[in-house]
């Protein structure tokens, strides 16, 4: 296929380009900087702008850019966090919609977030929104792509958990405190961790392009989600270092502020869509995945 990709140069899209070269389909990067070939198209969706005949002739859209969520939530913070995915989404769906040769699948990112702090709920992709910022921000996020739905645009969003990996995210925020073993829980430590490795992260994507039952949300999470206290059990294990000291519920309010609230909210996400549809996850094992993606023996 030949594929368009934003937010290539993130912690999804740099993983994702290499594999999607390798398994022989074209593609060509959306970038904010001067385009250094045929292989990249500049685009500004805060302006609004974009060459939009650079969609003729492409197969499907992965749509990943958007401004990071990590850090302390000021008014302009959370603006941006808002505009750069729902201006950019907007953006693409519209110039896909009026493309006679452009693209019959947009796969675009989306977050966990939408559920909202729901405890131990289990949590699919049939349940209902919780509230806050983020919660707003994902549902606006989503309905943006409504004019390529209406434009008979397959559309799936696939609603990402917490990304294991080194490079970025939040594993490697915390794998200089959890190497000197100062890590530990957050909080309480009983709030659920929806996670999945960079690995199935990628093949979800792919899955998604391939699949055209696969529309609508589809949460991205490893089939078990661990309570917060489990997880920095497991990351000090693999690491081999004690992870005992606790990070107060104050103390994380404090330094983070309204942020806070996204490590403190419990989402127990489970991935039924792309289980429906035939997806197998290649890390299940939340120790065994830790230990793949640091590359740590068993």
């Amino acid at each position: 296929m030949k594929v368009l990709v934003t937010g290539a140069r993130g912690l999804i899209g740099s993983a994702l380009l290499p594999t999607l070269a390798a398994e022989g389909h074209e593609v060509v990067r959306v970038t904010r900087s001067e385009p250094r070939g045929p292989a990249e198209v500049r685009w500004d969706p805060m302006a609004g702008a974009m060459d939009r005949a650079a969609l003729d002739g492409v197969d499907a859209v992965v749509h990943l850019a958007g401004e990071s969520v990590a850090g302390r939530w000021t008014d302009g913070k959370k603006r941006r966090i808002r505009d750069s995915r729902v201006l950019g989404t907007r953006l693409l769906a519209q110039a896909a919609a009026g493309r006679e040769r452009g693209p019959r699948a947009m796969v675009c990112a989306s977050a966990i977030g939408y559920y909202g702090d729901r405890g131990e709920e289990r949590l699919t992709e049939a349940s209902p929104p919780g509230e806050g910022f983020i919660v707003d921000v994902v549902r606006d996020w989503e309905q943006a792509a409504d004019p390529a739905r209406a434009a008979g645009i397959r559309v799936a969003h696939l609603r990402f958990g917490i990304v294991q990996s080194p490079r970025g995210g939040a594993l490697r925020a915390q794998l200089p405190l959890f190497r000197l073993g100062l890590g530990g829980p957050v909080g309480s430590g009983r709030q659920y961790l929806s996670w999945v490795a960079i690995d199935d992260v990628v093949r979800a994507i792919e899955h998604a392009l391939r699949d055209d039952r696969l529309s609508g949300p589809a949460n991205v999470t490893a089939p078990e989600p661990v309570t917060n206290a489990a997880y920095a059990s497991a990351l000090g294990r693999v690491l081999r270092r004690p992870a005992v000291l606790p990070a107060p519920t104050p103390a994380v309010r404090l330094v983070l502020g309204e942020f806070a609230g996204e490590l403190l909210s419990s989402r127990r996400v489970l991935p039924e869509r792309l289980v429906e549809t035939g997806f197998e996850f290649r890390h299940p094992d939340l120790d065994a995945a830790l230990r793949h993606v640091l590359g740590r023996p068993a």
